[in-house]
């Protein structure tokens, strides 16, 4: 019987016509996984660092005190010249926060679903075409984006939040000697009129501080564990790709301990604060000082981006101002 049965396969398809069947099978079966999307999409397209707009805000950096989370958003961009500083009518714009683990908001492990939704509604009203949400999450992203909160703010002001699609990272080409070059990086992106930055300020087990340059490790895609490796020379050349046009770092809720998970209510502490700057390293460097009373010198990324000139790590020679927001018998001023 079978022998019989082998006759008639052998009679039908000759070696040449079942290796080709073979090797057809395997291919197809190779294509649906997600790891060979991943890596066609590195190889498929180069992409190239982002190009920036020269904008000029009133302040160096701005910050203020409050417990509007919304009111706190409008007055810190107003302060640095407004919204329109930054989005331009019919612009696509990328708002990304951190939304990497699987916490509620009172954790303070992702940015506050408040602040993320203010800042989408500012784009919307300042003439965006539209506001795309996004990060790579490390735990499950259907989790992450739900308990977070952001998903659900972020809809409600009208923004579109998704999970990056595997097919849209691309090998980034830094046109210069890096670490960094043909790691695939999140294509929207780099494709974007304005990136606007919004981490939450947060202990980190092995940077130390994870703020504005660490949140844009987010666009990353591939095995990111390997960032791990010399990664203090490693986030400044992603800075230096992506460029963010306005940094937001939020400080209502920060994480002391036990960073970046967190998962402990005891290692967050309300500082009510948010700190805005289009300098994402004068941004970090102000926040591990008045935060965490950590010297940016200390903080070897900051150190290292300041040192390549992307920006300005001196808080003495940086234009600040600093205002608080006080309600009275329930009207803000």
């Amino acid at each position: 019987m079978i022998k019989n049965l082998n006759k008639i396969f052998l009679k039908r398809y000759s070696r040449k016509n079942f290796l080709k069947i073979l090797s057809f099978g395997l291919i197809s079966l190779f294509l649906a996984t997600g790891k060979s999307k991943e890596l066609f999409a590195k190889t498929a397209k180069q992409l190239e660092p982002r190009k920036r707009r020269n904008i000029k805000t009133n302040y160096d950096l701005v910050t203020v005190h409050g417990e509007n989370i919304e009111e706190m958003t409008k007055r810190i961009i107003d302060e640095l010249g407004g919204i329109e500083k930054f989005v331009k009518k019919g612009d696509i714009v990328v708002v990304k926060p951190n939304i990497g683990w699987n916490r509620a908001p009172e954790y303070a492990a992702n940015t506050n679903p408040f602040l993320v939704a203010a800042v989408v509604k500012l784009c919307l009203k300042a003439g965006a075409k539209k506001v795309k949400v996004f990060d790579n999450t490390c735990n499950e992203e259907k989790m992450c984006y739900k308990n977070s909160g952001i998903e659900k703010a972020v809809k409600e002001a009208g923004g579109d939040i998704f999970f990056p699609d595997r097919w849209k990272y691309y090998a980034a080409d830094f046109k210069t000697p890096a670490q960094m070059q043909d790691f695939p990086i999140y294509s929207d992106a780099v494709n974007c009129d304005c990136f606007i930055n919004i981490p939450i300020a947060k202990t980190h087990g092995h940077t130390k501080l994870t703020l504005s340059i660490k949140n844009l490790m987010g666009v990353c895609g591939g095995n990111r564990s390997t960032m791990h490796w010399d990664i203090d020379k490693k986030l400044p050349e992603v800075l230096s790709f992506i460029k963010p046009d306005l940094n937001i770092i939020d400080g209502y809720r920060i994480l002391l301990r036990n960073g970046p998970r967190g998962g402990n209510l005891e290692d967050v502490k309300k500082a009510s604060v948010l700190i805005a700057s289009a300098d994402a390293v004068l941004a970090d460097a102000y926040a591990s000082q008045t935060l965490y009373n950590i010297n940016p010198e200390n903080i070897g990324h900051i150190k290292e981006a300041a040192k390549s000139g992307l920006g300005n790590m001196n808080i003495s020679k940086a234009k600040i101002k600093t205002f608080k927001i006080r309600i009275v018998f329930g009207v803000i001023s």
